[in-house]
């Protein structure tokens, strides 16, 4: 990967890791569902009237709307809301990178190299320390767990519905407000136009309009500061690289990444929420970091995958 995309990869991290503190400080104030309905309908309006409608399929819109926006974050929050902490969720939500290369490998038939192999393997080993820390201090409920894990897995599928979504889209050079090519930033406002009025629904169906209508009614300013982080920070600048980074290279090189937004979501825990760091946090930090690294090394990099498009995709990154 060029270093700029490196670079980019890693402060997206950053950005996902501060956002596992907004998150909880949300949560103490909104059902989750509702706040993922309402961290997408913040991502999508007003923004939607300025980006101009989405060339992409709608089957690819729905597809990552529902995987993403529905499945992956409403399990996410659901877990924590039931008594996941933050820093562990963050750990546990990592599985998606190994999710993201089995189901890379048996759908779309990409084969990580062999370094590849081994920097996962060392950056879950760092996982597995951190989280070993996080357990012996107390942890949620078995149940909480499960729906983290289950909200990894769905971001895996989502890491490949988006890199198709990127493959298919039209070429660059269609004209104005209707957008000719792949807007990485553009995809997540329709896709979160699509997300929020979803979430909204199962929110008023299994929260109730009555628990809801008495978050709303007593929203503060933490509550606001913690939807505008998750929907214009980490929802649409952060997915937007992420998803720019997603259609440049080969799945299996950019799932990795992620390993660093849970040693940032410590950090960000321990500046903003007060949170201890423990030695087996900054060991797993560590390791973490040498597994990202070992998968960069020279000789590593894996070029693009060919896709049957027209001609050539210049993709625009989220930062400009």
């Amino acid at each position: 990967m060029r270093l700029r995309d490196v670079a980019l990869a890693a402060i997206v991290n950053v950005l996902w890791g501060v956002n596992f503190a907004a998150i909880d400080l949300g949560l103490a104030h909104l059902p989750p569902l509702l706040f993922c309905a309402l961290r997408f309908g913040a991502a999508a309006v007003p923004a939607i009237f300025f980006v101009g409608r989405t060339r992409v399929a709608w089957r690819w819109v729905v597809a990552v709307a529902v995987s993403l926006g529905v499945v992956k974050f409403g399990l996410l929050f659901a877990g924590m809301a039931a008594g996941m902490p933050a820093g562990l969720s963050a750990l546990v939500l990592q599985s998606q990178a190994v999710f993201t290369m089995i189901f890379a490998f048996a759908l779309l038939r990409e084969r990580p190299t062999a370094r590849q192999v081994v920097g996962l393997a060392i950056a879950a080993g760092g996982i597995a320390v951190v989280a070993a820390g996080v357990v012996v201090g107390g942890t949620g409920a078995a149940g909480a767990f499960g729906l983290v894990l289950a909200a990894g897995a769905a971001w895996g599928l989502a890491n490949l519905a988006m890199r198709r979504a990127a493959a298919r889209s039209p070429t660059a050079g269609g004209g104005n407000g209707g957008g000719g090519g792949w807007d990485a930033v553009r995809f997540m406002v329709w896709v979160s136009a699509v997300a929020a009025p979803t979430d909204l629904a199962l929110s008023l169906l299994i929260e109730g309009p009555r628990r809801d209508l008495a978050a709303l009614s007593h929203l503060g300013l933490v509550a606001t500061f913690a939807i505008g982080y998750v929907a214009w920070v980490a929802t649409l600048l952060g997915f937007g690289i992420w998803g720019a980074l997603l259609r440049r290279y080969r799945a299996a090189s950019v799932a990795p990444f992620s390993m660093l937004a849970p040693v940032c979501a410590i950090g960000a825990g321990a500046v903003l929420l007060g949170q201890p760091v423990h030695r087996t946090d900054l060991l797993g930090g560590a390791l973490v970091v040498a597994g990202v690294l070992t998968g960069l090394l020279p000789g590593g990099r894996v070029a693009p995958v060919p896709e049957p498009v027209a001609a050539p995709v210049r993709v625009p990154t989220a930062a400009g």
